[in-house]
C-alpha cells in the first residue's frame, strides 16, 4: 500500500469545514472462487462446515461487501480502533476487516477445537500458536497494507485485514455504497481494494461545496486471477 497524494491546503483546526466523500462500487459478475471445504474425516479436527455457504446465496452482494475503501495519504491522527475476527464453525467471521493504522484485532476462538492463527504478510507477520475455545489472542497493526490471515490447522480458513494509512476507511455495503465521513478540504487519492481484483484508485477534491460522488467499476483480469491462484 503506497502513500498517495499529500493533503493540499487542509486546515485541521477545531472549526475546520469537512465533507463526506460518498460513492458506489459496481461489480457485475462474481470474482471470488467458490470454497471447497473438505469434510471432517479429512481434517479430523472438528465438524464439517457448509460448502461455500457465504458466497452462493447472492454472489454480487458478497463481492460488493468485500471491497475496502480508504484515503491513501499521510495523516498524523489515524484514530486506532479494536476490531474482532471470530473463529467459528471452522471459518473466520468476518473474513475481512478494514482498520486504521495502529489498530488492534482480536481473534477469539468460539469452536470446540484448537486453532492456530498466523500471517506471513509483510506489513504484519505473526503466529498466535494453538489455543482452545474461550481464549483469544490480539495483534496490533502498526504499518499500512494488506494482511492475509490463515489457520495452520484448517487450510480452508482465510481472512484479510486491510490496514489503512488514515482514519478514513470503510467496507462498502452490500449495495456497494460507501461513505468516508468528515474529510477536510483538499485533494485526495481514494483507493478501492478487492482481494481477487486488486487495487483501483481515483483522485477527488473536497471543497467547501462538498465532493463529487465516486464510482468504482471493479472487473477482474486474467493476470489478477492468476495472482490470486498463486497465493
Amino acid at each position: 500500500m503506497r502513500y498517495g497524494l499529500q493533503l493540499l491546503g487542509v486546515c485541521l483546526g477545531s472549526g475546520a469545514f469537512a465533507a463526506d466523500i460518498t460513492g458506489t462500487v459496481v461489480i457485475e459478475r462474481r470474482l471470488t472462487r467458490p470454497k471447497v471445504t473438505s469434510n471432517a474425516p479429512s481434517y479430523q479436527r472438528g465438524v464439517a462446515v457448509p460448502l461455500d455457504g457465504k458466497t452462493s446465496k447472492d454472489p454480487l452482494t458478497f463481492e460488493k461487501s468485500h471491497v475496502a475503501i480508504y484515503i491513501d495519504a499521510k495523516e498524523s491522527e489515524a484514530n486506532p480502533v479494536t476490531a474482532e475476527i471470530q473463529q467459528q464453525d471452522r471459518e473466520f467471521s468476518p473474513d475481512m476487516v478494514v482498520v486504521p493504522l495502529g489498530s488492534t484485532v482480536s481473534f477469539p476462538n468460539l469452536d470446540a477445537i484448537f486453532h492456530n492463527i498466523f500471517s506471513l504478510s509483510k506489513p504484519r507477520s505473526f503466529d498466535l500458536g494453538n489455543y482452545p475455545k474461550g481464549e483469544t489472542r490480539t495483534v496490533e497493526f502498526p504499518a499500512p497494507g494488506i494482511v492475509y490471515v490463515y489457520c495452520h490447522l484448517h487450510p480452508n480458513m482465510a481472512a484479510s485485514i486491510v490496514v489503512s494509512p488514515t482514519k478514513w476507511c470503510v467496507k462498502a455495503g452490500e449495495d456497494g455504497r460507501f461513505v468516508l465521513p468528515s474529510v477536510p478540504p483538499g485533494q485526495y487519492k481514494v483507493v478501492a481494494w478487492h482481494k481477487a481484483a486488486g487495487f483501483f484508485s481515483k483522485t477527488v477534491t473536497v471543497t467547501e461545496n462538498g465532493a463529487p460522488p465516486l464510482t468504482f467499476l471493479i472487473p477482474i483480469t486474467d493476470s489478477s486471477a492468476k495472482a490470486v491462484a498463486a497465493r
